[in-house]
């Protein structure tokens, strides 16, 4: 196993003035499976490719385990890439296909066979070998794209949007394969998406970008509750947590008071010591932390609301809410059985203040507050 360290990375394209990558200082510790996400052009597939040796930085260090990587050509990083294109040569076995680089780098008959029946194994795909990729699934050609990568027995492996290609039912099922895949060879893995559900549900770490830039790294946990700024509280989650203007009143290291949309009084959960009463912050709380208020709600932290669609997915309900005088749309993730509200109906909208987040003006959040104790 073997780690991957970014010092001070940037790249830039040709003569152009903007920055594609900007200082990226990243450590990735050996078998570690890190992510990283964002939306398209922020820069996250370009850093993989100079990781590969595929584009050069234009600035800053790559080191894999204990080699300076600069200057070291792709073939000579011990890493293998996996492609969003399967490139399967079509005229080829599966068993060829996979034996293909190491037949090209003089390995003997022999280990390649041995190689080739191993990554077979561990794939699943032994009964596949003697097939050609006309004849294979979307999934089947996607485990064979892999198994070529792990018959090189590289020390790092880099994927670049490997399941975009597939439907979603196939792309559930490829990422259990490939936490699979990383238990079993203990591998350092980076994997590259635009899909903020691959990322909750594969990385042990999330690096997300934007623009060229780290935004924030950590945990799915860490990133889903407490995310640094406002483009990382919107971007993860599925439905996207709910962003609000609202307007500071009071601030203290105890919380904060503000003033919501439809001028509700709301009380968040924040370490707002220094914030300037008076001035323009952003609200922010995930779907499924909002519920309809009760009688022995408190009133101070609701919002009322007018229900504008429900739409059922089975074990959860999406409620779409619209706050009165305001042109704010909320959204309350509910129990399936919860059906008791309907469109058109006005209800009182609790938020927790203990879920809350806020974010400043510069769209940086302030710390939340530890859980008070029971």
């Amino acid at each position: 196993m073997t780690s991957v360290t970014l010092r001070h990375i940037d790249k830039r394209f040709d003569d152009e003035a903007a920055l594609v990558v900007s200082d990226v200082d990243l450590q990735i510790a050996s078998g570690e499976f890190v992510v990283f996400v964002g939306p398209s052009g922020s820069g996250k597939s370009t850093l993989l490719r100079i990781i590969a040796g595929l584009e050069s930085a234009s600035a800053g260090d790559i080191v894999i385990g204990d080699l300076l990587a600069n200057d070291v050509h792709a073939s000579q990083r011990g890493i293998a890439m996996v492609f969003q294109s399967y490139a399967l040569y079509p005229h080829m076995t599966v068993h060829d296909n996979m034996a293909f680089a190491l037949r090209m780098a003089g390995t003997p008959k022999r280990e390649v066979m041995q190689r080739v029946r191993k990554s077979a194994e561990i794939l699943q795909i032994t009964h596949l070998l003697d097939r050609k990729p006309k004849t294979l699934s979307g999934g089947q050609r996607q485990r064979v794209a892999i198994g070529r990568a792990i018959v090189r027995e590289p020390k790092v492996f880099l994927f670049d949007e490997p399941l975009s290609n597939l439907d979603a039912s196939l792309r559930q099922d490829m990422r259990v394969e490939l936490s699979r895949l990383h238990q079993e060879l203990g591998a350092t893995m980076i994997y590259v998406t635009h899909d903020q559900v691959e990322a909750m549900t594969l990385a042990s770490r999330i690096v997300v970008f934007d623009a060229g830039v780290v935004q924030q790294v950590g945990t799915p946990v860490e990133l889903y509750e407490s995310p640094a700024n406002l483009f990382v509280a919107g971007f993860l989650g599925a439905p996207k947590m709910n962003l609000l203007p609202a307007t500071l009143v009071s601030a203290d290291h105890r919380g904060a008071e503000v003033t919501g949309p439809g001028r509700a009084a709301l009380r968040v959960a924040v370490d707002a010591a220094g914030a300037v009463t008076g001035s323009a912050v952003t609200l922010g709380i995930r779907p499924e932390h909002l519920r309809f208020a009760n009688a022995d709600t408190d009133a101070s932290n609701t919002i009322a609301a007018r229900i504008e669609l429900i739409e059922y997915l089975g074990d959860h309900l999406l409620v779409y809410a619209t706050v009165s005088d305001a042109a704010q749309r909320l959204c309350l993730k509910l129990p399936g059985h919860a059906t008791r509200v309907r469109i058109g109906d006005t209800v009182h909208i609790e938020l927790p203040a203990e879920h809350g987040l806020l974010f400043d003006a510069a769209d940086v959040a302030f710390t939340r507050l530890p859980p008070s104790a029971p």
